[in-house]
């Protein structure tokens, strides 16, 4: 069954980059020349998804602003032919595809944020894009996993390895191999204990679900933090039906870390064609003085 819709939770506080986030959502924060939350949508949009719903919270209207029309600066930009490129980037913004908007009105966790979206998308799976995670590839991770979605008719996450050093500080999934880059995983952890660790394989930025995930989450018991963690449903589901672990390909970004926010900056810079080239020799005459 081919997935069609998808979700961006990104109604968090943005607490671990304050004073950054303090007026401005985290979301927002540009990588070169774009908010953050751009690349996701775009993602999405590149791996056939047809309507993204976005969760937000008070505070965060500037993200619908976005996604819209800006009347007055279309027309000054169209006007004038020197600035033809802005003019179709601003006019892009709002003409990607069908981008909805709900708002999260207590941050009880994200297994709350994707509870929310349960009328939305409605009996048919569904793409779960992490509203901090910044995945750069040519071939759309949401894809990757909407086409083992497709394949093995479960669930899929996408995973990488992470250090033994920090496992601890995300999921850990019991998996075995499958076939290439999937694995088939039957259980997972938050934030285990080191005796509790089953693999370095943790879930980072992307996954897709069946819509049986919905009755699942409303009969999860809060978990870490007192909230509603959709770890804890989606270990619910690998116990029950099994999902699929991709290890997919691309680079990962978490823009709800600031080093993540400056590598971000750096690397997608150095390809940017405004800045990639001026950067670089920055950063080579910078590095000398190191």
């Amino acid at each position: 069954m081919k997935i069609k819709k998808a979700i961006i939770p990104a109604a968090g506080l943005g607490t671990r980059v304050l004073p950054a986030s303090k007026a401005v959502p985290k979301e927002m924060l540009n990588i070169v020349d774009k908010p953050a939350i751009q690349y996701i949508v775009e993602e999405a949009f590149a791996a056939g998804i047809e309507d993204v719903l976005i969760i937000t919270n008070r505070g965060k209207g500037v993200i619908e602003d976005h996604f819209d029309h800006a009347v007055e600066l279309e027309h000054k930009l169209s006007g004038d032919p020197n600035k033809a490129d802005l003019y179709r980037d601003v006019l892009q913004c709002s003409q990607m595809g069908n981008i909805y908007f709900i708002r999260q009105k207590e941050t009880k966790g994200l297994g709350h944020a994707v509870l929310c979206a349960k009328n939305f998308v409605g009996n048919e799976p569904f793409a779960v894009l992490y509203g901090d995670d910044v995945i750069i590839s040519d071939d759309p991770v949401t894809g990757q996993l909407c086409r083992a979605y497709e394949k093995y008719g479960k669930g899929a996450v996408g995973v990488k390895e992470v250090p033994t050093a920090d496992i601890t500080k995300y999921c850990s999934l019991a998996v075995a191999p499958l076939e290439g880059n999937c694995f088939t995983c039957t259980d997972m952890i938050e934030k285990p204990r080191p005796e509790q660790v089953m693999s370095n394989y943790s879930i980072l930025g992307r996954v897709v679900l069946p819509p049986s995930i919905f009755e699942i989450l409303e009969h999860t018991p809060n978990g870490a933090g007192g909230e509603l963690q959709l770890t804890d449903a989606m270990r619910t589901l690998a116990r029950q039906e099994g999902v699929v672990a991709v290890d997919y390909n691309g680079t990962r970004y978490d823009m709800g870390n600031k080093f993540g926010i400056l590598q971000a900056n750096i690397e997608v810079g150095l390809q940017h064609p405004e800045t990639g080239a001026r950067l670089k020799e920055y950063i080579k005459n910078l590095a000398k003085e190191l």
